[in-house]
Formats: structure tokens, C-alpha cells, sequence
């Protein structure tokens, strides 16, 4: 089957992306595929919740600038490869203003995706030319949200840079749902943030995942240990639910001879 690539996305911050990018790699590492994970956030939080000294390699933005090959730029961890980032990459915005900057990670991507069967791209809480090549060079997205008004608002925001991308760059580009993080059935601002993301869903023509992530102070204490939440306390009700989410989004766990279903 072709490589699988999914950016999780959503301009707010804090909502769990890189939660969730750590968790999905790692689920889907257990499960016998090839994962790399992409961070295209200047803040490097991919690499370092999974372990990597982001501050001393080379990364992604050395790709960009053609500095180096995405090749010689794959950290290898316990858990997965990854393409890192750091700071540098701040200077994206400014420093790639060239026709066909929206096709930088496609391109790289091209170089190395055969060697994997999913592809993970943790995006910057922003809408700017860093997320706009996260959704070029993907066939999917996952939209995670916390339960509160501000997070459901980057949500419905998204959509015309998702429609744009379509029209000009990527007419494959699907959202694979939203994914309620830091989720409380007994709250009612749970309950009624479920209700409203149902809405946008139907605007985005997708749905919220039937797999809501619980609350856990595990989720939160992961990163300092340089693994996932799934790793770190895989008994924690996030690291089941992240299991579960990740069969559902496969469509059940993954034989190690190969992969079924799509993110």
C-alpha cells in the first residue's frame, strides 16, 4: 500500500497535537509498522517528547534550505524516526518566499516517503506557510480540540485554508475527524464543546471520533521522559484511548507484515 501521511493540525495551541502526533507514532510503532514523524513546529516538541536533543542536530529546516538531505537529516529513536525541528525554523515565513514554497515538505517527503508506511506531521499553532505545506504534502488531517471555546474556534478557522489548499495545491486533502482531547463526559462544558464539534465536523464533511482522550496528569508528565503518554503509562486511560483511537483510525490493530485501512 502507499505511504500514509497525516498532519495533526488546529491553530490553537495546547490542544494536544503533539500529544497526539507522540502517541499515534508510537501506537502505530507497536504495531510492527514503519513510522516517521515530521515536526514542523519551531518549538520542536515532537523531538523532544520522544527523546531527542533538538537543539544539537540538524533538522528540517536544514532540508528546506538545502543545506542537507532529508536522509541525513532522520533522528532514529526507540520509538520511531523523525525529521526534528528547533527555533530555526521560525524564519520560515520570511526566509521561503519563493515560487513553489508550498511544496518544500512534498518535495523532501517524495525523497524518503517508500520507506515508510505512515507519515506523522506535528503542525505550529499557527495558519502560516508551515502548515500550509503540512497539508500539501498530506492526504489527511486530524483536527484535535480541547474542550473549551477557544480551541473550538482554531477549529472552524481552519476551514478555508483547508478549501484553499484544495483548490490550488492538494485536491486529495481530507479531514479524518476531529479528536476531543482532555475529554470529561461528566462535565457539561464537555458535553456541549461534543455537541458544537459535531457541527463544524459537518461543515468540514467529516465527524468527531468516536474515541474521546480522557484527562490524565500522565499525558502532561510524558514529554520530560522523552517517550509518549502510550509508553510512559500505558495502563493511563489517555494511553488506552490513544490505542483505540489509533485502531480506529486503521481500522484495528495492524498485522507486522503490513497495514490496513489509512490515516
Amino acid at each position: 500500500m502507499p505511504t500514509s501521511i497525516t498532519a495533526i493540525t488546529n491553530q490553537k495551541g495546547g490542544v494536544g497535537k503533539t500529544t497526539t502526533a507522540a502517541a499515534l507514532l508510537t501506537c502505530l510503532s507497536q504495531q510492527g509498522t514503519r513510522v516517521l514523524g515530521v515536526d514542523l513546529d519551531p518549538q520542536g516538541s515532537l523531538g523532544f517528547s520522544l527523546g531527542l536533543d533538538i537543539e544539537h542536530c540538524s533538522t528540517i529546516y536544514d532540508v528546506f534550505r538545502g543545506a542537507a538531505e532529508p536522509q541525513e537529516v532522520i533522528a532514529h529513536t526507540e520509538t520511531c524516526d523523525i525529521l526534528p525541528s528547533n527555533i530555526l525554523l521560525s524564519a520560515a515565513e520570511v526566509e521561503f518566499n519563493k515560487p513553489g514554497r508550498e511544496f518544500l515538505l512534498k518535495t523532501a517527503l517524495s525523497k524518503i516517503e517508500e520507506q515508510y508506511d505512515y507519515i506523522i506531521i506535528d503542525t505550529p499553532p499557527a495558519l502560516n506557510i508551515l502548515t500550509v505545506n503540512a497539508y500539501v504534502a498530506s492526504d489527511s488531517l486530524i483536527i484535535p480540540m480541547a474542550p473549551e471555546v477557544l480551541s473550538l474556534l482554531g477549529v472552524s478557522q481552519i476551514k478555508e485554508t483547508i478549501e484553499s489548499v484544495r483548490s490550488y495545491y492538494n485536491s486529495r486533502l481530507k479531514v479524518l475527524g476531529i479528536l476531543l482531547n482532555r475529554f470529561n463526559a461528566r462535565l457539561n462544558l464537555s458535553r456541549e464543546m461534543l455537541d458544537l464539534a459535531q457541527q463544524i465536523a459537518a461543515q468540514l464533511d467529516t465527524k468527531v471520533f468516536s474515541t474521546k482522550i480522557r484527562t490524565s496528569v500522565t499525558a502532561a508528565e510524558a514529554p520530560a521522559h522523552g517517550i509518549s503518554v502510550v509508553e510512559y503509562a500505558p495502563r493511563s486511560n489517555p494511553a488506552q484511548d490513544f490505542m483505540a483511537l489509533c485502531n480506529e483510525i486503521t481500522g484495528g490493530p495492524l498485522a507486522s507484515t503490513g497495514h490496513e485501512g489509512a490515516l
